[in-house]
């Protein structure tokens, strides 16, 4: 659901997409507390999920739903309190109630009589009693789908390992020269060529430090200018007589030496400039050479594997030929010796899936044996493969019915997938066309394996096909791993570089353009929303201040998932020689390696792939922040702001919509929590929240603000379904100002209530 449907959904769709989710914590947490009845986790969780779907009930005015969620409540409290141990008929009512409040999320009026009988079975349960054991059906459609396939442990047959030799052989390019002259065949050790490379580079990267020492120089000789007009001025000034001749002499030799001192100045410039050329011009050279002695011909990766096509061909019964293009293009070492493994298993996918028999070839028209090529070529410092087959293509309407028998898709919703939807299944863990698992595939462990590998190059694959006249694989890895095309930018006052190859594009942003759904901050970018974060709270570094033209946001692809990452300021694209980090250091965390930029400042060059793990743990934890707390002035924005804390999901969307249309800027936290970091990320003028929440409650929120001194003047209202005395007093007691009762709870109560406190919105 997008931002916008979102805000426009009324409170039954609202309460349908709570149901699901709460309903399926209450499924897992059962099928827990059947094994382990005193589950404390599990129970808890339950008990929350049930109380939730409770009041998301009452607020729609689903009377049958109060009901069920309420008795099963009471159910799971005697459970945590110890008065009742769950036995396998407590958990049939307890999910029977599950499949009932997942199903008035779909329709208006629910099975009153089996709600009514559910009921009366559970408070019998809840109090002791005994009664027929009625195994629940679960009502969800996908209970319908077959579990989809594990895979198993994945089987490279044909990757070999790196061969630890003492040396590498290098072969000189005229291999017409005799052994005497320079065709010789030396014998170097692979960690005195990474030396090498690592000085070549070091030493490019020190020369590319003259041109900012020449600009200073040249600044200086302005400077040097600028004096001595000065002292023309104020020569030409001074009325005649007004000095003597001692100082008119001193006056004159000072102008002198100014004129001297930009002589040499300019002489010792141009030798500078002369210097830093040449020496720039060796320098490069040198890496160049040190660079191409660790590159091999792409031909290399691709030794033995003729002779696999050819026996596997025979034990499938099929007939391929491999033929290769651009063989002789140069590819680091290190990037073909990890090229190997996806390889191998794109040639066999190939000649499993693809190429068919040579029956079925001749009945189609095509000759008895199969082709598969390989395309090798160099382009903007990339090495593009292309690997395709002349065999059937990918049988779309066969794999559709593959994805939705192995659950990956409801029928109506795998009916509806277009080519390149359905192409991207294929590079899913786990998935695979095979009924059958054989020693060549089946187990679903192929192309997500290849896709794996490949990012791990900081590289990228995608496929196309024509049904019925082959498939094409393209990759697209650095030519090296030693030098890496990159994107700077500033976070926090210091250079970090993105490698290029999982850059989408960048943009700006302006504070208006950002939305918040489900305590994310999102913004839409070619009709898909975009999730934003703060690249300061990966690195741990603090927020830079708001730009006049925009937030500057680098838009981040990971498979078929896109973030926003917000930075300070773009520098611009660089090459950046790779300099590996000390291994005394270990792995850091979000970066892979440094690099020196041409004035010599240092930078980070940003592991993603681990970025995004950090990033799902942030949002795991509910601690991510919000990227526009600085930069909110630029909107211009002077409306109050309001922050809703509720683990409700419709209690959220009414309260907000309320407040919203009565002017006031809204924002919303899932649970005390999250709310917690939002307060200490921005200002707020009032602070709404609920009771009952995971992680933190809302007592324990508003005692956490009231000893705070920034938030200590802060008003806060509690909106509780808890409407006795004793609940209202150990709210106020805690610290809030104002309770308001949910059970009592109607549109203008909400809102006399915080005009009370803050004020009209645009005061």
């Amino acid at each position: 659901m997008t931002p916008d449907q979102m805000r426009d959904a009324s409170l039954l769709e609202l309460f349908k997409l709570e149901a699901e989710a709460q309903t399926q914590v209450l499924n897992s947490g059962l099928l827990v507390l059947e094994r382990d009845p005193r589950h404390a986790d599990s129970l808890e969780g339950c008990m929350r999920a049930a109380h939730s779907l409770k009041g998301a009930a009452r607020i729609v005015g689903l009377d049958l739903g109060v009901k069920v969620a309420h008795v099963m409540e009471d159910c799971l409290v005697e459970a945590q309190e110890g008065r009742l141990l769950l036995q396998p008929e407590h958990i049939d009512a307890l999910l029977q109630g599950a499949d009932i409040l997942l199903s008035l999320g779909s329709q208006s009026s629910g099975p009153g009589a089996a709600v009514d009988e559910l009921i009366e079975r559970l408070g019998i349960l809840a109090r002791g009693g005994h009664v027929p054991s009625r195994p629940s059906v679960a009502l969800s459609t996908q209970a319908l789908l077959p579990e989809p396939e594990l895979p198993e442990a994945p089987s490279l047959h044909a990757e070999p390992e790196a061969k630890a030799v003492p040396g590498t052989a290098l072969k000189a390019e005229n291999s017409d020269v005799t052994s005497e002259g320079r065709g010789r065949i030396l014998r170097v050790s692979a960690e005195r060529l990474d030396h090498l490379l690592d000085i070549s580079s070091k030493s490019l990267v020190e020369f590319q430090r003259i041109k900012p020492l020449g600009e200073g120089l040249q600044r200086l000789k302005r400077l040097q200018t600028t004096a001595r007009r000065a002292l023309d001025v104020a020569r030409e000034a001074l009325p005649e007589g007004s000095i003597d001749a001692q100082a008119e002499a001193m006056l004159v030799e000072t102008r002198q030496a100014l004129a001297d001192c930009q002589q040499v100045l300019a002489q010792h410039m141009t030798d500078l400039d002369d210097f830093g050329w040449q020496g720039g011009q060796r320098a490069q050279s040198l890496y160049d050479a040190a660079l191409s002695s660790r590159m091999r011909p792409f031909a290399d990766v691709l030794s033995g594997h003729e002779r696999m096509l050819r026996d596997l061909a025979r034990a499938l019964g099929k007939q391929v030929r491999m033929v290769i293009e651009g063989e002789g293009t140069q590819v680091d070492r290190d990037v073909l010796e990890r090229l190997e493994a996806p390889l191998t298993h794109l040639l066999r996918n190939a000649l499993d899936h693809g190429i068919e028999s040579p029956e079925t070839r001749l009945a189609h028209g095509k000759t008895a044996d199969g082709q598969i090529l390989i395309r090798a070529r160099h382009h903007a410092g990339m090495l593009l493969l292309e690997l395709s087959d002349d065999g059937g293509g990918v049988d779309l309407d066969k794999l559709r019915r593959a994805v939705i028998s192995r659950g990956f898709a409801t029928e109506q919703t795998g009916e509806q997938l277009t080519e390149d939807e359905l192409l991207a299944f294929l590079f899913l863990p786990g998935f695979s066309m095979r009924d059958q698992v054989t020693e060549v595939s089946g187990r679903g462990v192929g192309l997500d394996a290849v896709q794996h590998m490949v990012r791990q190059l900081r590289g990228g694959v995608r496929m196309q096909q024509l049904e019925g006249k082959g498939s094409t694989f393209h990759l697209e890895v650095p030519l090296t791993l030693s030098v890496v095309r990159s994107l700077v930018v500033e976070v926090g006052g210091e250079a970090y570089a993105l490698p290029l190859a999982h850059i989408e594009r960048m943009t700006r942003l302006q504070a208006e353009d950002i939305v918040q759904l489900e305590g994310r901050q999102h913004f839409w970018s070619e009709g898909q929303h975009v999730g934003l974060i703060a690249a300061s709270q990966i690195l741990q570094r603090p927020e830079g201040k708001p730009s006049d033209n925009g937030i500057p946001v680098v838009l981040i692809r990971d498979r078929d998932s896109l973030f926003g990452l917000v930075v300070e300021r773009f520098v611009g694209e660089r090459t950046l020689v790779v300099m590996p980090l000390d291994p005394r250091l270990g792995k850091v965390q979000d970066v892979s390696a440094g690099a020196l930029l041409d004035d010599g400042t240092p930078v980070l060059i940003l592991d993603v792939e681990d970025m995004l793990m950090s990033v799902s743990k942030l949002l795991g934890s509910g601690r991510l922040e919000r990227v526009d707390r600085s930069v909110r002035q630029l909107a211009g924005a002077q409306r109050k702001r309001v922050l809703v804390v509720d683990d409700s999901l419709t209690v959220r969307e009414l309260e907000r919509k309320l407040l919203l249309g009565r002017g006031y800027d809204v924002a919303v936290a899932v649970d005390g929590m999250d709310g917690w970091n939002a307060l200490r990320a921005e200002h707020f003028d009032l602070l709404i929240t609920n009771i009952d929440m995971p992680r933190m409650d809302g007592i324990e929120l508003v005692t956490l603000v009231r000893r705070d001194s920034r938030l200590q003047a802060l008003p806060i209202m509690v909106v509780s379904y808890k409407d006795r005395e004793e609940d209202r007093r150990r709210g106020l007691d805690a610290g809030a100002d104002y309770y308001l009762a949910k059970a009592s709870f109607h549109d203008e109560a909400l809102l006399d209530a915080v005009v009370d406190l803050v004020g009209e919105p645009h005061e």
